[in-house]
Parts: structure tokens; C-alpha cells; sequence
């Protein structure tokens, strides 16, 4: 009995709507033996002609904490740039925890920009992503924290987001708000049944182009909503999700036999020092800046409060801090709040409010320079390895280093990979992009030793 064999050429194009989704979608791919590269712009054909044996690429956005009028200029030519990569499958990568609102980061307005240009006879939806904690049962997404596992509108991070707040658990329901495009699901009853999930597809493509939610809460769901995907994918076909939609297509190539488990993955070993910023205001990351002011760290507080007023004064007075932590031997992690009841939120708040920016254009500029402050110190320090924290953050921090591309190097918590970051000038660094929510709470310690296999239970 023959292999089935995988087309030659490109398999895989996404777009992904923050930095840190974008990077963990390349991470999936690499460490599970698909040579992938993810771009921060649309490159130009010599940074393309670098990677010549990637049969997966990507482009990293911040569609997530913009609006839909910005789409609406922003990403028609960034989806034409990855239909010309020629894949048999395109991807808009989401978070899975489906941060979005009809103002914010609309998935369903991003839907009806792409479906012209990469879509086909219907819409995966896999937000689900079980390796990472992330599960959709009977239509409804959960999401796992240290403590347990949370539906979401009920998820103690997620419900409480500063920007996207969730109150509605139903992926099709959620998604409705934000397109016209009918919403269906294809549940763990059917995916489960003789067919896998067969007639109940081809009712709904009988009915027409709908956005199809994909139930997923193991490894076995996985394989058979790959498997969906993949054989369902006709001349072209567009998915929205979570990197779960890498996850289901791994396993079900797997399970055909069309490609192997690759080696476990090594570190790339330690180094002295680190510098970490982080412009996350969630209760996971005050965690780990807790652990590394007790494991090494020097910590700065970047005042956003300040930065409205003087952004460059409050810049250039963050970096002499952190190199003064680098003279003294230490790491340091650059934070502009400690959690979500850190005071300096509130007067973050309060000096947007007294200003004339809108919330969005502050957000941005925490970003901004905190990706400022990472550039100077590496540029004037010997540090080649660094870390970003937070979602939004990392897509506006990474734009300052002159970074053109990323690849997966060491893994650590899935989505959190350290990368080696491809820049213009061609000068060393080992980059980690990480979500707010993710990592364990020795994280920063963990890049600094190099990722790889991890035996704390933290």
C-alpha cells in the first residue's frame, strides 16, 4: 500500500494577527518537521530567496488590537502576497482565546477581506489547540490556567481582558457578531462518528459557504479535524484558528504516514544574561517578573504614565536603568505594569484620559518603546538574547529591531519558542515572542538557559 504523498512545493501560507500567534504557528511547523519562516512584512524576493527549502510561510500582523477600517487598508495586499506563495493551504492565524470584538481585532471582518482572495467552498474554524489547553467541546472554547479549565466567558484572564473582555464561550456565536457569513459547527458527536465528521460537512456545503466551528479536545479529534481540512481543501481553501489548525494537520499527515516525528528538540544552551521586556498587564506574567526579581533579574519599570507626556525622556531614562542591572551582572526585564491591580495601570489610565490619544494609539506606544529601549541596549551591550512579553506588545517592539524574519531554534511552552531573528543589518539575536497568559513562572529564566527540555514543574 502506497504513502500518501504531500504536494510538492508550498504547503502552508499564513497571516498571523499578533506577533506572538505568529511565531508559535512557525514553531508547530518546525518542530514538527515542516521547514517554515515566518516574515514580519511582505518580503521582497532576495529575504524570500534566503529560505529556499521553506515549504511553509508566514507574515506576522497586529490585525488583533486594530480596527476594521485599518484592515480594510492594511490587509488585501498582505493576503495577495500570501496567495502568491502559491500554497495548497492558507491560514488567518487567530488567538485561541479568540481575543476579538466587532471594534477590535474583528475575525469576521478579516474573514470577509481574505474569503476573495484565499478562500474556497467553506471556512474552517479551529480555535482549539488541546497540546496548549485550549479545547472546544459541543461549540464552546475552554481554556486551561494553572488552576483548572475555564469556558471562557467565565476564564478568570480572558474575561477580564483589558481590550477584548469575553463574554460569549460560543465560537459560531461570537464570530456572528462580527460577520453576515452563516456560522455552523461540526461538534464531538459527529467527528467522532463512522464518518468522522463526513455527511455533516457535506450538508453544510450543500447549504453553501459557511464559517465551520471544529470541535477538538484530543489528540484524536485532532487527527480527524486534519484530516477535514486537508481533504477538503480543494483548489484552495482558507482556515481561521489558533495554531491548532497546525497541530490537526501534523497529525493527520502523520497518521497517513506522509511525513515522520522529528527528533526532540535540544537547547541552545545558556548564556549569562538576558534582557526581557514586557508591556502585559496579565496575572501570568506578574508571576514570572515575581520569579525573576527572586532568580537573578534586576527589574525597571517603565513608566507608561510618563510616556504620554515625554516618550523620549521616558525611554532614554529606562535604558540608562537597564544598563546599570547589565553592569551589575544581572539580567534585566523592562515592565511597564505588574499585573492587572498594579497601580501604575490606573495612572496609566488617567494620563491617556488627560491626553489626546485614544486608548488604542497608548497601547501602542508602550510597545513602541519598549521596543526602543531593547534596541538600545542591544545595541550598546554585548546581549544577544532577549525576550518580548505580551501579545500586542511584541508586534510593536519587534517592528524596532530590525528584525525581517524569525525561525524556530529552542522550544519552551508551546507558542513561546526562542527564535533566531534574521535582521537587516545582519547582527546576531536570539529573540522569544510570548503571549501574556503563557509560560511557566521561571519563563525568563528558561530563555535565559537556552529552552529546550524543561523539568520544573512551575
Amino acid at each position: 500500500m502506497s504513502v500518501p504523498a504531500l504536494p510538492e512545493g508550498r504547503l502552508l501560507s499564513w497571516y498571523g494577527d499578533d506577533y506572538t500567534g505568529s511565531a508559535a504557528v512557525m514553531e508547530v511547523l518546525t518542530f514538527g518537521g515542516v521547514d517554515s519562516v515566518l516574515f514580519l512584512d511582505v518580503p521582497t524576493p532576495k529575504q524570500l530567496g534566503a529560505f529556499p527549502n521553506a515549504r511553509a510561510i508566514g507574515i506576522a500582523g497586529v490585525a488583533r488590537s486594530e480596527t476594521p477600517a485599518w484592515m480594510d487598508r492594511h490587509l488585501p495586499p498582505i493576503f495577495s502576497a500570501l496567495a502568491d506563495f502559491g500554497p495548497a493551504l492558507a491560514h488567518y492565524k487567530v488567538c485561541s482565546t479568540l481575543d476579538s470584538s466587532p471594534q477590535i481585532g474583528s475575525i469576521g471582518h478579516a474573514i470577509d477581506l481574505v474569503t476573495p482572495i484565499l478562500g474556497g467552498e467553506w471556512v474552517p474554524a479551529l480555535i482549539a489547540a488541546p497540546p496548549m489547553r485550549r479545547y472546544q467541546a459541543f461549540g464552546h472554547l475552554f481554556a486551561g490556567t494553572g488552576d483548572g479549565i475555564y469556558r471562557l466567558d467565565r476564564h478568570p484572564v480572558m474575561s477580564r481582558h483589558p481590550v477584548t473582555p469575553m463574554h460569549e464561550s460560543d465560537v459560531a456565536r461570537h464570530l456572528a457578531l462580527q460577520t453576515a457569513k452563516p456560522t455552523a459547527c461540526i461538534g464531538l458527536t459527529q467527528l467522532r462518528g463512522p464518518d468522522g465528521g463526513e455527511e455533516a460537512l457535506a450538508r453544510l456545503l450543500q447549504a453553501g459557504p459557511a464559517i465551520v466551528t471544529l470541535d477538538s479536545v484530543d489528540d484524536a479529534d485532532l487527527v480527524a479535524v486534519g484530516r477535514l481540512i486537508w481533504e477538503h481543501r480543494g483548489n484552495r481553501l482558507l482556515a481561521v484558528g489558533s495554531q491548532g489548525v497546525e497541530y490537526a494537520l501534523l497529525a493527520y499527515w502523520r497518521s497517513i504516514g506522509a511525513i515522520e516525528a522529528p527528533p526532540p528538540a535540544t537547547s541552545a544552551g545558556a548564556v549569562p544574561q538576558i534582557v526581557a521586556v514586557s508591556g502585559s498587564v496579565s496575572p501570568t506574567t506578574a508571576e514570572q517578573i515575581a520569579w525573576s526579581s527572586s532568580n537573578g533579574f534586576g527589574l525597571v519599570a517603565l513608566a507608561a504614565s510618563r510616556l504620554i507626556a515625554d516618550p523620549d525622556a521616558e525611554t532614554a531614562r529606562t535604558v540608562e536603568a537597564a544598563k546599570a542591572e547589565l553592569s551589575a551582572g544581572r539580567s534585566v526585564l523592562v515592565h511597564s505594569a505588574r499585573g492587572p491591580d498594579d497601580p501604575a495601570v490606573a495612572e496609566f489610565r488617567t494620563a491617556v484620559s488627560s491626553s489626546s490619544l485614544d486608548f488604542a494609539a497608548a497601547n501602542a506606544l508602550i510597545g513602541t518603546c519598549l521596543g526602543r529601549v531593547l534596541d538600545r541596549l542591544l545595541a550598546e551591550t554585548f546581549i544577544s538574547r532577549a525576550v518580548i512579553s505580551g501579545g500586542d506588545t511584541s508586534g510593536h517592539a519587534s517592528q524596532q529591531l530590525g528584525v525581517h524574519a524569525l525561525t524556530a531554534l529552542a522550544p519552551t511552552v508551546p507558542g513561546a519558542a526562542l527564535c533566531t531573528a534574521h535582521r537587516t543589518d545582519g547582527t546576531p539575536l536570539q529573540l522569544a515572542l510570548k503571549g501574556g497568559q503563557m509560560g511557566t513562572s521561571d519563563y525568563f529564566g528558561w530563555i535565559r538557559d537556552g529552552g529546550g527540555p524543561h523539568n520544573t514543574m512551575n
